[in-house]
């Protein structure tokens, strides 16, 4: 019985996995307006970010791969409309999150989550 009972201890778990992120595939003309979004807004002073060569933060995470991510912040589901909200408010989003609120349009917002979603190697 240990066998069975140790196959049902992994089997729990692997259900508590979060589900892979699947995206549709972004307007590329957003994508682009989200890169210079995050490039003219400053996010690089606290990420290294992909196509960007300077500056090249090291306080956050780099944000190469984001988009394959499951989880923002290691607690909310990576999806746009939620990215969009961490991006521009993130202390309201992950309280106790050392990212700032970025004051910013909810369209810049909208394409800088589609350029990170686009991020997936």
């Amino acid at each position: 019985m240990k066998g069975g009972a140790a196959i049902s201890v992994l089997m729990l778990l692997g259900a508590c996995a979060p589900a892979p992120v699947e995206t549709p595939p972004a307007d590329p003309a957003a994508v682009a307006r989200g890169r210079d979004a995050a490039s003219r807004l400053g996010c690089g002073a606290c990420h290294a970010m992909p196509g960007i060569a300077w500056p090249k933060g090291r306080v956050g995470p780099p944000l190469a791969g984001f988009g394959a991510r499951p989880l923002i912040a290691g607690e909310l589901p990576n999806r746009a409309p939620l990215l969009a909200a961490f991006v521009t408010d993130a202390p309201a989003m992950a309280p106790g999150t050392a990212m700032p609120a970025i004051p910013m349009k909810k369209a810049e917002a909208d394409d800088i989550a589609a350029w990170l979603l686009s991020l997936d190697d």
